[in-house]
């Protein structure tokens, strides 16, 4: 177990296992890369812990292949760890095509719904709301209702939300915040996402 010192203790009654172990909400936000590919690596760790994974995939393609994908759900099936859940909401691709996706704003809708089931049925350990920050900033999602149901959640169930413009209120409420800054990308110089690296 890593050590170190909190530079904070609160007084809020918990013993030190009882706030190591507290259920956490973590966002991955930013212009840079690697948000969905943090989170993944959260799944696989949770994967080993033999935790009950969900992956919630917003507003990309179902017809998009992502090599997590695949990966996690051999895992899942192996039987050594976790079980993995790849749900897929979207029917366009990407945040840059977002004026031709009506359609995704209603199956943004019915996926935070399912979402908001699993939650209250504690069906997961370990939720990858994976580019969930683009609905809420969009408006297609009631934020203010997203940190409602998580601050309320029951059980030990952590909740990673990914996506660029993670909305303030949702950055305020989370335990764990990681924003993504871009020093350099191949595409600014004019190179297209390659297999092994974007997918």
């Amino acid at each position: 177990m890593p050590q170190g010192q909190p530079s904070v203790v609160p007084d809020d009654g918990l013993t030190t296992r009882q706030r190591r172990n507290r259920p956490l909400v973590v966002v991955h936000t930013g212009v840079g890369k690697g948000k969905s590919t943090a989170a993944f690596g959260l799944a696989l760790r949770a994967w080993n812990q033999g935790w009950p994974i969900g992956v919630f995939q917003f507003v990309k393609s179902a017809k998009w292949k992502v090599g997590e994908e695949n990966a996690l759900r051999v895992l899942g099936a192996s039987g050594e760890g976790g079980t993995v859940d790849w749900h897929k909401m979207g029917e366009g691709w990407s945040w840059v095509q977002r004026d031709a996706q009506m359609d995704n704003e209603e199956k943004a809708r019915e996926g935070w719904e399912q979402v908001k089931r699993d939650l209250a049925a504690q069906t997961y350990r370990l939720y990858v709301l994976d580019e969930f920050a683009y609905p809420m900033h969009w408006g297609w999602v009631d934020t203010a209702e997203v940190i409602e149901v998580l601050r309320d959640r029951p059980g030990t169930q952590h909740v990673v939300i990914t996506g660029r413009n993670a909305p303030g209120e949702l950055v305020d409420f989370a335990d764990l915040v990681t924003d993504m800054s871009k020093v350099k990308h191949p595409m600014d110089a004019g190179q297209k996402g390659q297999r092994g690296i974007e997918w």
